[in-house]
């Protein structure tokens, strides 16, 4: 495919970093979107989003890191550094956790902004896969049918025509967005949906994927979608059952 756009001054730019780019602000612009809608400061979107965006790059390469070191026995210090290896999963966890720091350093309500922040989530995720295409990274096993695609290039390459698992990814995430769209004035809490419906997404498109079984005949990704599933409807079953007003600090700042 196309795993390098340019390279000025013989700096490889990847169409995946191009991709993350393209995320994040489209996702900064949804997000400001969502805080208006809920009465808050729009203008806080980018800086607690910067906080998401560095836990999740630093999560999803500390996931990877440990996860692969473990695995293969490959120095962490080379996996840490390198220009490839990010894991979704991690980068949730870490995004989550510098995204509570950043919502508390400036008076934001956590489960608000995480309600503000959950169709902005299913877009990026979007726009990352379609970077991964790009690259050529994640795809899945080899197929016969018209709409397998070869990775010359890819991470690692293949002659061979595969399950574009990227694209399929993309198929589901944004009707998933479009739903949450629509959820977003209803939903107890619209993030524990999101959670739970990128679950089922892993649970079913990693059937076409190449990742080895770890348990019960079900693979890594199957087990954290399974998880994602139990995490996002708990989530939203407590909120259902204890409605709470939005504290002071939700609306802060609001113009």
């Amino acid at each position: 495919m196309y795993p390098i756009l340019a390279e000025p001054f013989g700096y490889p730019i990847s169409t995946f970093g191009v991709m993350l780019s393209v995320a994040f602000l489209v996702g900064t612009w949804i997000t400001a979107v969502r805080m208006r809608e809920e009465g808050m400061n729009p203008d806080l979107a980018t800086t607690i989003l910067l906080y998401v965006m560095a836990g999740g790059l630093l999560g999803s390469k500390l996931y990877y890191a440990v996860d692969n070191h473990l695995r293969t026995g490959i120095p962490f210090q080379s996996l840490f550094f390198a220009r490839d290896g990010i894991t979704w999963y991690g980068g949730l966890i870490g995004a989550t956790a510098l995204g509570a720091i950043g919502c508390r350093i400036h008076g934001v309500s956590i489960k608000a902004f995480m309600d503000c922040v959950a169709v902005a989530g299913a877009v990026g995720q979007a726009f990352g896969r379609v970077g991964c295409f790009l690259v050529g990274d994640d795809y899945g096993k080899p197929t016969d049918l018209p709409w397998g695609v070869a990775f010359p290039e890819g991470a690692p390459p293949t002659l061979e025509r595969v399950h574009p698992t990227q694209l399929y990814e993309i198929a589901w995430l944004l009707p998933v967005a479009a739903w949450l769209w629509s959820r977003r004035h209803r939903s107890p809490f619209l993030f524990g949906e999101y959670i739970a419906l990128n679950g089922v997404g892993r649970l079913v498109i990693e059937h076409w994927r190449v990742n080895p079984p770890l348990a019960l005949g079900l693979t890594q990704p199957q087990w954290i979608g399974i998880a994602l599933i139990a995490i996002g409807l708990g989530s939203w079953l407590y909120f259902r059952a204890h409605p709470a007003a939005a504290p002071a600090s939700a609306t802060s700042g609001a113009r």
